[in-house]
C-alpha cells in the first residue's frame, strides 16, 4: 500500500502530483462522492427498504464497507487501472486493447468486441440518470429546510438541469478550475459530519466485521438480497475512475481515493448509520440529519453544487465516448466543438448534449422522486462492470501473461460480486431498471448498424475501384489531358484508385497535373506519435499516396495532415489544392445483406451525418463532391 500512495521518484514531481490529485478529486470522484445523499436512505426507505434496527443497520454498513474495498479499491484502483491502452482508459478503450491482443481469433474477437460495445452503449443510460438522481437528491433537501416548498423540488431540479446543459457549449475550462476546491470542501464536510455522527454511537464501527454483512444476508434472505441493489449505489461512478485515466494518470487517482475519498465516504456512511441507531425516524433523510437544522440551507446549497459537478463529469464522459465511437467507425460523423485550444480532451457534442438534456428532464418529470429514480439506476452500470471484468480476464491472460488458475480464480471472485449486484438490480426491471438497458440496447443497435452499413458501402466502393498499378499503367498507355493544378482525392481503400477519381477521368477526360490520394485510418490506440501519423509515397506520373494514421481519441484534420505530408516531401500547399470527396446515395436492397429496417436506419443516419467537409476541416470553397449510388 505504501508503494501505491508514495511511489519512489524524484521530488520535483510532487507539486504536479498534488495539482493532478486536486483536479481528479473534482472531476473523477463527483459521481461516487455524492452517493451518500441517497444510498443509505434507499436501503431503509426505498421500495425494498428494510426495518430500521441495529442488526440491519450494521449489516448494511458492512456490505457498503466491503463493497467499496473490493469493487473500488481492489478491482478498479489496483487492477483495472493497470489495463491502460497507451495511458488511456474506459470500457471502449479496454475493448480495443482486448481486440488487438486476440489477433486472428476472429470468433472470440467478434464476441468480445460486441460485449465491450454494449458496455460502452450502456454508459449513455448512466449519463442520463446520474444528473437526474444526483441533482434531485440534493434539491429534495428543500423538503426538510422549507416544508412549504416541497412541491418545488422537481421544478427547481429541472431548472438546474436546463442551466447545466445550456452552459456546456462554453466548455468546462473555467468552471473546471473550481471543481477541485469545491469537492475538497464537500469531502471535508462528509468526513466531519460523519465523525460527529459516529461520536453519538461509536458501536457502529463494529460493522467493519465482514460477518455482519454475511449475517444480514442470511437473516433477511431474499429481501436482504434485494437491498444489495441499493448498496450498489455506493459504488456507482467507479467506471469513471477508469474512463478518466488518460486525463490524470493512475497515481493521482489512486492517491486521491486512498487519502481523501475513501476515508470521507466511510466516515459519512458510518455516521449516517449511527444517526439511524440513535433515531430510526431519520431514515427518510439520514444524510441531512447529520447536521443541525440551522446549517441545513448551507448544506443543501453545497450538495446541489456537488451534484452539478458530478453531473458535469458524466456529461463530459458521454462527449468523449461519442468522439471515440465516431473515430472507431461505430457512429456517424457528428459536429464536435473543441472548447479549449490547449486541452484536446475538452469537447462539446451538441447532438449528444441535447439528447441527454431531453432524456434527463423526462426522467425527473416522470419519476419525480429519488426512490423511484433509484429503481432505474444501477442496472446498466452493473452490467458495464460485469463486462469490464470479462474483458479484464482476457487482458490478464493475453497481455499480462497470467497463468490460468490465478487469473480465473481472481476473476471468478470479482464476477461473483458483479453478478450478485447485477441480480439484485434485475429484480427492479419492471420498476424502471428497464430504462438504462433499453437505452443501451438501442444505442448498441445503432452502433452495430452503422458499422455494418459502412462495411457494405466500402465493399461496394472497393468493387468499383481499380488497383493503383493497373490505373497507372492505363494512364501510361493512354495519357489523358493534364491540366495545371493539384488535387487530393479522399479514399477509404488504401491500395486502389478511388471511384471519385475514376469518375472524374471517365466523364471529364482530364486530370490535374499533380494528384494525391489520401486515406485516413483510425488505429486501435488512443493517439499516434507525430512522426508516425503520415507517410507519403511518390507513385510516379504526378501521383502521390498519403496514408494518415490517427488514434481513436484524435480529431481528423486534413489541413494538419497536409502540413505533415509536406514535411515528408509532398509538394502541395493547402491553398492550391482542390479536394474531391465521394458522396454516396444509399439504396436499400434486400439482396445485398442488410435487413430492410436496418438499411433504412443506416440510410437515415447517413443522410443526417455531418458532412465530410466540416468533419475533416476542409476549406469549403476548395471542395467538390462526386456522387454515386450504392445498394445496401
Amino acid at each position: 500500500m505504501s508503494e501505491i500512495l508514495n511511489p519512489p521518484g524524484d521530488r520535483s514531481a510532487r507539486p504536479r502530483l498534488a495539482v493532478l490529485s486536486l483536479a481528479a478529486l473534482g472531476i473523477v470522484y463527483g459521481d461516487i462522492g455524492t452517493s451518500p445523499l441517497y444510498a443509505i436512505r434507499e436501503c431503509f426507505h426505498g421500495k425494498y427498504g428494510l426495518p430500521v434496527g441495529p442488526q440491519n443497520i450494521l449489516g448494511v454498513l458492512s456490505l457498503i464497507f466491503w463493497s467499496l474495498v473490493i469493487v473500488v479499491s481492489g478491482k478498479y484502483l489496483l487492477l483495472v487501472l493497470r489495463a491502460d491502452n497507451h495511458g488511456e482508459g474506459g470500457v471502449l478503450v479496454l475493448t480495443a486493447l482486448v481486440s488487438r491482443s486476440l489477433g486472428d481469433r476472429r470468433r472470440c474477437r467478434w464476441l468480445l468486441m460486441a460485449i465491450g460495445l454494449f458496455g460502452a452503449a450502456l454508459l449513455y443510460g448512466d449519463g442520463m440518470i446520474t444528473p437526474a438522481i444526483s441533482v434531485l437528491s440534493a434539491v429534495e433537501g428543500l423538503q426538510i429546510t422549507m416544508p412549504a416548498f416541497a412541491d418545488l423540488a422537481v421544478p427547481v431540479t429541472v431548472g438546474i438541469l436546463i442551466a447545466l446543459f445550456l452552459v456546456q457549449r462554453h466548455g468546462t475550462a473555467v468552471v473546471g478550475q473550481l471543481f477541485g476546491p469545491v469537492m475538497v470542501v464537500w469531502f471535508l464536510i462528509l468526513a466531519a459530519t460523519g465523525v460527529a455522527g459516529i461520536g453519538r454511537e461509536p458501536g457502529v464501527l463494529a460493522a467493519i466485521n465482514p460477518w455482519r454483512g454475511i449475517d444480514f444476508l442470511l437473516r433477511n434472505r431474499l429481501h436482504g438480497y434485494f437491498v444489495l441493489g441499493s448498496v450498489f449505489l455506493t459504488v456507482t461512478g467507479a467506471e469513471a475512475l477508469y474512463a478518466d485515466l488518460g486525463h490524470f494518470g493512475a497515481r493521482p487517482i489512486r492517491l486521491t481515493w486512498f487519502v481523501a475519498v475513501l476515508p470521507a465516504l466511510l466516515l459519512n456512511y458510518f455516521g449516517q448509520g449511527a444517526i439511524l441507531l440513535s433515531g430510526p425516524d431519520s431514515s427518510s433523510h439520514p444524510f441531512f440529519a447529520l447536521v443541525p437544522v440551522h446549517l441545513l440551507p448551507a448544506l443543501v446549497v453545497l450538495a446541489t453544487v456537488a451534484t452539478i459537478i458530478a453531473s458535469q463529469a458524466v456529461i463530459s464522459g458521454a462527449f468523449s465516448l461519442t468522439s471515440q465511437a465516431i473515430q472507431l467507425g461505430y457512429l456517424p460523423r457528428m459536429r464536435i466543438i473543441h472548447t479549449a485550444a490547449d486541452t484536446p480532451g475538452q469537447i462539446y457534442v451538441p447532438a449528444i448534449n441535447w439528447a441527454l438534456m431531453a432524456a434527463t428532464i423526462l426522467l425527473v418529470v416522470g419519476f419525480r422522486s429519488i426512490s423511484k429514480l433509484a429503481t432505474a439506476y444501477g442496472a446498466g452500470v452493473t452490467m458495464t462492470m460485469l463486462i469490464t471484468s470479462l474483458l479484464l480476464y482476457r487482458v490478464m491472460r493475453d497481455r499480462w501473461q497470467w497463468p490460468l488458475l490465478p487469473a480465473a480464480g481472481l476473476i471468478s471472485l470479482l464476477l461473483a460480486v458483479d453478478l450478485a449486484f447485477f441480480g439484485a438490480n434485475m429484480v427492479k426491471i419492471t420498476h424502471g431498471a428497464w430504462f438504462p438497458l433499453a437505452i443501451g440496447l438501442l444505442i448498441f443497435i445503432v452502433m452495430r448498424t452503422w458499422k455494418r452499413g459502412r462495411r457494405y458501402v466500402l465493399t461496394a466502393l472497393n468493387e468499383r475501384s481499380q488497383p493503383m498499378s493497373e490505373f497507372l499503367e492505363t494512364l501510361r498507355q493512354e495519357p489523358p489531358l493534364r491540366v495545371a493544378g493539384k488535387a487530393v482525392f479522399m479514399a477509404g481503400n488504401q491500395a486502389g484508385a478511388p471511384p471519385a477519381l475514376l469518375a472524374i477521368l471517365r466523364h471529364n477526360k482530364v486530370l490535374h497535373r499533380q494528384v494525391a490520394i489520401l486515406t485516413i485510418a483510425t488505429e486501435d490506440v488512443p493517439r499516434v506519435a507525430r512522426d508516425l501519423k503520415v507517410s507519403v509515397r511518390d507513385l510516379g506520373q504526378g501521383f502521390y499516396r498519403i496514408k494518415a494514421h490517427l488514434g481513436f481519441m484524435e480529431s481528423p484534420s486534413v489541413p494538419y495532415i497536409i502540413a505533415l505530408a509536406g514535411e515528408k516531401g509532398l509538394p502541395f500547399a493547402l491553398g492550391e489544392i482542390s479536394f474531391f470527396l465521394g458522396r454516396e446515395r444509399l439504396l436499400p436492397d434486400r439482396k445485398v445483406g442488410l435487413a430492410r429496417w436496418r438499411a433504412n436506419l443506416f440510410a437515415f443516419m447517413s443522410r443526417n451525418a455531418v458532412g465530410a467537409t466540416d468533419f475533416y476541416h476542409l476549406p469549403p470553397d476548395q471542395v467538390m463532391e462526386v456522387g454515386s449510388q450504392v445498394r445496401i
